[in-house]
């Protein structure tokens, strides 16, 4: 008799939750979006996928201001740092073939790093408490009477000569937390040197090929090309300026793939199904870091949970991983709510846009937690 009530009661919260995401219209959806409707204007595509299938999928505003091409699913954005959980992913590949691991060292894949990198490891590469300095910081003071339009682009092989041109870290590594776009432009560079392909042929052949990404790439200028490419814009006296690449654009283990909003789709499916890692080899990816120091935090004191190229801290009491992306010209975002089988993604080729805010705001109608 209890085990026929406990599993009435079970069916009766499974029927009562997929009642109330039913209850979710494409049309109240669209509406958090509608300021972006254009058809001369910047905009975002949008992707909601639940219950395992895409239930909206909408492009909003134009890819650029020269041919007013539709935004839609395939246009393809520069996702910023929502590329670590791809770099991330390229590092747990080689763990899983028994190329690496995560507790070596950065000087066991470069022998002429500087001794502070003794003590650096993989893992501290991944969760950000590695604590080498700042590369956006090191090369700008390289130039410090240049404008910034006029900086050359830096590779990831620049960003490794200029962290081995330093003498010592900002911290012990593991001793804190702090994100840091100098680790993952590292993590690149160790997956060409342990792979032997750069890292671009690497994610092709290991994530995007499997994967039927057709459309995603690390974009490496005069080497390959975006198709249905989104511009960077950013509006500055109340006109928008096309601010597409900076110096830093070239650097591609922090930033730099792109990708649509079809393939980003194909992403969150091998996520969850775990086609390229298993749930196993996963895990230590959604394990919150826990430095030595004390709890991890952002420079103004507020707590942060964050794995291998996920922040995991909880939403209104659900589960999540999630990443954003700000780059000059592009704002993206992808929440992830693995128990409630609800992602959202949203990618902007605007600097106006908080694309974290409006796919929360779409989170909102289907978890119920408007407040």
């Amino acid at each position: 008799m209890k085990t026929r009530l406990a599993i009435a009661l079970l069916l009766a919260a499974c029927f009562s939750a997929d009642a109330a995401s039913a209850q979710v219209s494409p049309t109240q959806i669209d509406a958090i979006f509608a300021p972006l409707k254009s058809t001369n204007a910047l905009g975002a595509a949008v992707l909601v996928v639940h219950n395992g299938r895409p239930v909206f999928r909408r492009g909003y505003g134009v890819t650029d201001l020269r041919t007013l091409r539709p935004i839609d699913e395939h246009t393809d954005f520069r996702l910023a740092s929502f590329t670590k959980q791809f770099t991330a992913a390229a590092i747990m590949l080689l763990a899983r073939d028994g190329k690496l691991h995560y507790d070596d060292h950065l000087t066991d894949f470069f022998p002429e790093f500087p001794a502070y990198g003794r003590t650096i490891t993989v893992r501290n590469l991944l969760n950000h408490t590695s604590g080498l300095p700042d590369y956006e910081d090191l090369l700008m003071k390289q130039y410090s009477n240049t404008p910034e339009e006029k900086v050359p682009q830096i590779l990831d092989a620049g960003v490794l000569k200029l962290l081995e041109q330093q003498t010592s870290g900002k911290f012990a590594p593991g001793l804190k937390w702090e994100y840091s776009n100098s680790g993952y432009a590292v993590l690149a560079m160790i997956v060409e040197k342990v792979s032997g392909k750069s890292f671009g042929q690497f994610l092709q052949e290991r994530i995007f090929t499997p994967l039927r990404m057709k459309n995603a790439l690390a974009y490496e200028k005069d080497k390959n090309e975006v198709p249905h490419r989104a511009y960077g814009h950013t509006k500055v006296d109340g006109a928008w300026q096309q601010t597409d690449q900076s110096p830093t654009s070239a650097v591609l283990g922090d930033g730099g793939i792109y990708s649509s909003l079809d393939d980003l789709a194909k992403w969150d499916r091998a996520l969850r199904d775990h086609t390229l890692l298993s749930e196993e080899e996963m895990r230590p990816a959604l394990i919150p870091v826990q430095p030595t120091d004390g709890p991890a935090k952002f420079p103004e004191g507020k707590p942060v949970s964050y794995g291998f190229g996920w922040f995991l801290d909880p939403y209104r009491g659900h589960k999540r991983m999630s990443h954003d992306g700000s780059t000059i010209g592009f704002r993206t975002t992808i929440q992830r709510f693995p128990d409630d089988k609800l992602t959202i993604i949203v990618l902007a080729n605007r600097a106006d846009v908080d694309p974290q805010a409006l796919a929360l705001k779409v989170a909102d109608l289907y978890l119920g937690t408007n407040r």
